[in-house]
Formats: structure tokens, C-alpha cells, sequence
């Protein structure tokens, strides 16, 4: 563990030299780390999960055998920078890779961004040369990286999963049925048992100054990488400082009813071994409940950070915002 200025704050890189920062996650979740990343002066690595297996990614993996491209695609779509994210016109490959096909034929519900890469990955015969391709023409301020070579499955403890019988434990397979399920997410664990990580996304982690874990989808976006033993390894001997990103709100379905703090306890139950340094959660958000969270980051041997991240809806991550917090962690501020 990299040591500690005095007062707990982290002593920052040499000046002019870029913090390096890999970003763990998917979907929307990871889109608002990388949004508020992209305005940080670091060099950021993005590991996305590959177990959708739900709409056009999931079309896509199922006829082609490939990842499912589409948290990939959300990843670069905000990492993407320069004239061609930055059209006057208002047309941008940003918007092309998220355009989606409309009406009720063989296209309809695609992304264009996910045919470009599935496209690209046909040609490359290698899914991180496919990304780190379309990366240099969308000239994306960073890198994107598959969490696991082969394309994986979510199989969820749930209880409750019939209203009649709220005690009964049942298991669900596929992300998007864990996704929605009405029932209570008690663990999981991943199909294949044993993925092998991408050996580029093990480096990136292993050389990495920080690494942000969430916000996201608790169970489907955020714990899958602790699963992914090589990935998990390198998570645990890294000298990078840890920092989880808490989400505003549970979501419905995966984390109804969640406490702040029952997500940094069910993090703590998928990787009882791996110890974090910073818990980083909205201060209105978390209103009320400081105590028990400051509680919890502790078991995971973390600091409790509040600060004022939320968007004014109060649902989302404010990129400005988001970003002014990391930046004042990756100076060494930490307490603010």
C-alpha cells in the first residue's frame, strides 16, 4: 500500500506527471466515472464487464459468440474527444456509436457502435485490438478494455423471488434477469467459474495509481471484477490507492431497499480479503446515515469522504462536480 502523507492524505504524483487511473464498472454507472475522469488531468483505463447478455449486445453475443459490445461502446462513446466528438454540426461519433436503429426489422433496437465493433472484431480476430483501433480513431482520451476474454454469465442468489414464499432461495442466471429481479440479491458469482482476465487489463491495475470502483449496477457492473480471479489478484497486490464511488439511490430490482452502508457490506462478502482506502459518497445522499457508513468503510479498512457529487436531480453523478472530488483525492486532499 502506498504510503501516507501526514493527516491521512495521499502524497500526490510529481508535478506534470498524470495521475493513472483505471475505472471498473459498466453502463451508465461507469459512463458518469469516466465523464467526470475526462476532465481530470490523468490517464485513464477503463475495464468494462462483458456478461450483458439483454438487447443488442445480447443479439449480438448469441449469433456471433463475441463480448457483448455495448458497455464497451458506452465507454468510448464518453471517452471520445476532439473534432470528431465536438462537431459544430451536432452530428458526432460520439452520437453515431449511440445511435440506435429504429423500426421492427432485422436492425431495429441495434447500436451502431455495436455492429462497428462486432465488425471490428471480426477483422481484428482480437477483441482489444478491435477497441484499441476504433479508440485511436475516435481518438479517445484513454483506453477500453474487456474485463475477460470470453463472454460471461451473472448467476445470483436470490431470496424471495416469489412473494408467496419470501424465505425461499432461488438462483438466477443472466445480467438482465438479475437486473430486474424482484427478489432480494443475496451473492453471485460468474459463468465460467474460473474467466481469464484480459492480460492488458491485469497490467493497467498492477501500474495503476488509483482504482475506482462504481458507481453502477452493484451486482452486475461493479462486484463481477472481484470475481475474475487473475483480475482480483492484481486488484489485491497493486500499489494503487482504492476508491469506491457510492451510488445516489438503490436501484429497483438489484439493490431495492439498500442502505448506503449494505453495499460496502456486500462488497466486503464478495472480497473479504481486499482491503480499499477511500469510500467517496454524496453528502445528501447519505444524509442521516454517516455514522453506520463510516462504520462499514472501516471494515473494508477505508476512509469515509463526503462530498457534494450529485447532479440537482439528485439521481445522477454531476461530471464537474465528480471530477472536482477526485481531483482534490488524487492531489492528496483527501479530507478536504
Amino acid at each position: 500500500m502506498r504510503a501516507q502523507a501526514p493527516g491521512g492524505t495521499t502524497p500526490p504524483n510529481p508535478p506534470g506527471k498524470p495521475n493513472r487511473v483505471v475505472a471498473l464498472g459498466g453502463g451508465p454507472g461507469l459512463a458518469a466515472t469516466l465523464a467526470a475522469l475526462r476532465l481530470v488531468d490523468a490517464e485513464v483505463t477503463a475495464i468494462v464487464t462483458v456478461a450483458d447478455d439483454g438487447g443488442s449486445s445480447g443479439r449480438l453475443r448469441r449469433e456471433y459468440g463475441v463480448l457483448p459490445p455495448g458497455d464497451l461502446r458506452m465507454a468510448l462513446a464518453v471517452l471520445c474527444s476532439g473534432e470528431l466528438c465536438a462537431d459544430e454540426s451536432g452530428v458526432t461519433w460520439a452520437r453515431v456509436l449511440q445511435h440506435r436503429f429504429g423500426g421492427d426489422g432485422e436492425l431495429a433496437g441495434h447500436a451502431v457502435g455495436n455492429l462497428l465493433i462486432t465488425a471490428l472484431w471480426e477483422l481484428f480476430g482480437d477483441p482489444v485490438a478491435g477497441l484499441d483501433w476504433l479508440g485511436r480513431m475516435l481518438r479517445v482520451r484513454g483506453r477500453v478494455l474487456p474485463m475477460s476474454a470470453v463472454p460471461l454469465d451473472i448467476v445470483a442468489t436470490v431470496e424471495g423471488l416469489d412473494p408467496a414464499k419470501p424465505h425461499d432461495v432461488s438462483v438466477v442466471r443472466g445480467q438482465a434477469s438479475v437486473a430486474v429481479t424482484p427478489g432480494r440479491v443475496r451473492s453471485i458469482g460468474l459463468v465460467p467459474g474460473d474467466p481469464p482476465a484480459v492480460p492488458e487489463a491485469v497490467s493497467a491495475v498492477l501500474s495503476a495509481d488509483w482504482v475506482i470502483f462504481g458507481p453502477g449496477s452493484w451486482f452486475t457492473s461493479v462486484l463481477p471484477h472481484l470475481l475474475v480471479p487473475s483480475l482480483s489478484s492484481a486488484l489485491a497486490e497493486t500499489s494503487a490507492r482504492r476508491l469506491v464511488t457510492l451510488n445516489l439511490v438503490p436501484q429497483p430490482g438489484e439493490t431495492e431497499g439498500f442502505s448506503p452502508h449494505r453495499h460496502l457490506e456486500v462488497l466486503a462478502d464478495h472480497a473479504p480479503s481486499l482491503s480499499f482506502d477511500v469510500v467517496l459518497a454524496d453528502r445528501g445522499a447519505v444524509s442521516g446515515a454517516e455514522d453506520e457508513l463510516a462504520k462499514a468503510a472501516a471494515l473494508l479498512h477505508a476512509s469515509l469522504v463526503l462530498a457534494d457529487v450529485a447532479a440537482a436531480d439528485g439521481a445522477r453523478h454531476d461530471p464537474v462536480r465528480l471530477a472536482n472530488a477526485y481531483r482534490k483525492l488524487f492531489s492528496g486532499h483527501g479530507g478536504y
